[in-house]
């Protein structure tokens, strides 16, 4: 049976090239016989395509459009996000990956469904140690990996959801990946990686296919 997922990638901060190029490998890597089908799709699309019912959404663009600018316009609102909510409580599984979580703030019926989000990084990107955290089989024979990234510290609802991966630098310790049942659907947060260099570490992209794995029941 083929499986539909739809992805937004690429922003102002975070190529898209790279980030299409991470996915397809890890699409690769769950083998021709999961049959998946990625549509690549831009943000001002997304709520518009909910109702074709793709399998999966994989979000990896934060909410401001021009982050630089004097006036900061963002693409998301609480009504596209209770679209959103529907979609997921219908049976739909949110692959929120790392900017798919960052300044959202603002947008409490997308956060409340995360059940957390992104609260800032430091300036200076540090080698961050990914580790599993729990018995999910999201992790399972993934060994801690790590690379030169961008150290994303998150608040996370931990009694509401399952946490499976931790991150931890110089600067500090956060929650880097965890997943819940919303309503007949699944969100799945994971906060790793904005350089090429993590993109493209092959832990990074076993764990990405496992992420998609468990999120389809493959």
């Amino acid at each position: 049976m083929k499986r539909r997922i739809t992805a937004v990638l690429g922003d102002y901060y975070h190529s898209r090239e790279t980030a299409v190029q991470s996915l397809e490998q890890a699409r690769k890597q769950l083998g021709k016989a999961a049959n998946i089908e990625i549509e690549y799709i831009t943000a001002d699309q997304l709520i518009d395509h909910l109702p074709t019912h793709p399998d999966a959404v994989i979000l990896g663009v934060e909410n401001r459009i021009n982050p630089e600018a004097d006036q900061v316009e963002r693409w998301m609102t609480n009504t596209d996000a209770k679209k959103i909510n529907t979609y997921v409580e219908d049976g739909g599984v949110w692959i929120g990956w790392h900017a798919g979580i960052a300044s959202y703030e603002s947008i409490p019926n997308y956060t409340t469904m995360l059940r957390g989000h992104f609260l800032h990084h430091p300036v200076k990107h540090q080698v961050v140690t990914y580790e599993s955290a729990g018995e999910s089989s999201i992790v399972q024979g993934i060994p801690s990996f790590a690379f030169l990234d961008e150290h994303y510290f998150v608040t996370c609802d931990r009694e509401n959801t399952n946490v499976f991966l931790q991150s931890r630098s110089v600067d500090g310790e956060s929650e880097a990946g965890w997943y819940h049942q919303f309503g007949k659907g699944k969100v799945m947060c994971l906060t790793p990686a904005h350089l090429e260099e993590g993109l493209q570490n092959p832990d990074f992209i076993q764990l990405f296919s496992n992420v998609i794995r468990y999120g389809l029941q493959l």
